[in-house]
């Protein structure tokens, strides 16, 4: 009987949870200016959950007037016009290996206390392991706060893109030892995919796990016409070349780890297969239009020039995510070569829109595609690769297949319905914590990991 009344006042305790207006500090090492799939989920999801009524703090890095990647409008974006949200940039620095990204200064944890203090938080939500997603790990710990961790990033797999001159062994283990501690030390774990949330478990950790992808606004099922006018003008007018031709579009950060070069022998192949099926009538020719920008862009534009593909190629720069869905319309195809995502969630952007993807079957592109489900997906073989772009290009029948399948495929990923997940997600982890259930660690693992995550924050001092 005792255990029933528990039960039901548990129950009873999540659904008040649930129904409450919640305050939530977001922990990212990375936020606009800078763009890659941790900035477009935290923003998406507080996006959400400002509008239901939740009240937002975003904790992150100050980036400087002249961040070299701050593109367009970039700057502004991260900025939701409501008042359940506010926004705290710490002071920063720049990382010598990763031009990119900003290391907060360490003075700025008891500046950090004070505001977190004041905004008194019912839930912590970590979505990086850098110094921002350190302080919001210690801070849960110094005031029992309960913690949710957004394992987005399988870094095991992604930090030699970042210290190449380590050996692939040891770059792995402080990959693991760095998660380990975010692991250890939350509530409760989200897991963008199956991967990520059976990698949570290979790693020996037995802390709840809820699979909860970044979602895609409802607005990108919407088709405006007229944007998608503006958006052939702007493509068009920039490159004229383009509009004859069979458009192959790329649309991410142009990184190394992107693997976009995969993409110019691929272009060359579908050319190839296109000059040979247009026997005695006028030549089809297909293009490739990256779309993005990042520290690979340079010398990417080189390998273009040596392979001879300057008048194939073209650099339409970085494109508003307001935008995308028009650019999607614009063009034939959707080409990913990408390895190491998390999720791959442009895959899914581009089948809302209807536009066919191919791409290769890796990481999060894997669970988010699971098969050909609205495209192909395919090993890394230029030849394969081809064959697919070439038999979409010149399938009328199997192209509009594959566009409708794309679409119903992605109706998966409606933030809307994620939003619903991520907050019944919280008021659990609330619970539990006030339940007392313990983390996934003892403390003396937690000082264990920690110091990896430390060693490695003060080489980035030493070096930055």
């Amino acid at each position: 009987m005792i255990l029933k009344s528990t039960i039901i006042s548990l129950q009873g305790y999540l659904i008040l949870l649930y129904l409450k207006c919640m305050r939530i500090a977001m922990f990212s090492d990375c936020y606009y200016p800078r763009v890659n799939g941790v900035v477009v989920s935290v923003y998406s999801f507080v996006q959400e959950l400002v509008n239901r009524g939740h009240v937002v703090k975003v904790i992150t890095v100050e980036y400087p007037d002249d961040y070299e990647f701050n593109q367009n409008s970039n700057c502004s974006a991260g900025i939701i016009d409501h008042p359940n949200f506010s926004l705290n940039r710490l002071c920063s620095k720049e990382i010598i290996f990763s031009k990119e990204d900003r290391l907060v200064r360490l003075k700025q944890w008891h500046i950090l206390k004070g505001i977190l203090d004041e905004f008194q938080p019912d839930i912590l939500h970590i979505n990086s392991e850098w110094l921002v997603g350190y302080f919001g790990a210690m801070y849960a710990h110094h005031r029992r706060v309960p913690c949710i961790f957004t394992f987005h990033t399988l870094w095991e797999d992604y930090i030699q893109n970042y210290a190449p001159i380590l050996r692939e062994k040891i770059s792995k283990k402080i990959g693991r030892d760095i998660v380990k501690f975010y692991l250890k030390t939350a509530n409760h774990i989200l897991a963008p995919t199956p991967q990520t949330a059976q990698t949570v478990r290979k790693y020996g950790i037995d802390t709840p796990v809820e699979l909860l992808p970044t979602g895609i606004p409802d607005s990108m099922f919407k088709v405006d016409i007229l944007d998608v006018e503006k958006m052939k003008d702007v493509v068009f007018s920039r490159f004229p070349q383009l509009k004859d031709r069979k458009i192959l579009l790329f649309a991410g950060r142009v990184a190394k780890e992107k693997n976009i070069p995969f993409l110019l022998p691929v272009l060359q192949r579908v050319n190839q297969l296109l000059e040979a099926a247009s026997a005695g009538e006028p030549k089809q020719r297909a293009a490739l239009l990256v779309a993005g920008d990042g520290n690979f862009m340079q010398e990417l534009k080189e390998l273009v020039a040596q392979q001879g593909l300057s008048q194939d190629v073209f650099f339409l720069g970085y494109v508003d995510r307001n935008d995308l869905s028009s650019l999607y319309h614009v063009a034939d195809v959707f080409t990913f070569p990408s390895k190491t995502e998390t999720q791959g969630l442009v895959t899914v952007e581009a089948m809302a829109a209807g536009l066919p993807v191919v791409a290769i079957g890796e990481m999060g592109t894997m669970d988010v595609m699971q098969g050909d489900n609205g495209g192909f997906m395919v090993p890394e073989d230029v030849e394969v690769f081809s064959q697919k772009v070439y038999q979409l290009l010149t399938d009328d029948s199997l192209y509009q297949e594959k566009s409708q399948e794309g679409r119903t495929w992605s109706c998966r990923w409606g933030m809307s319905a994620l939003t619903d997940r991520l907050e019944a997600a919280y008021a659990t982890c609330i619970a539990d914590h006030h339940a007392g259930k313990k983390t996934g660690g003892s403390e003396l693992d937690k000082a264990l990991s920690a110091t990896t995550v430390l060693t490695i924050i003060g080489l980035g001092y030493i070096f930055g």
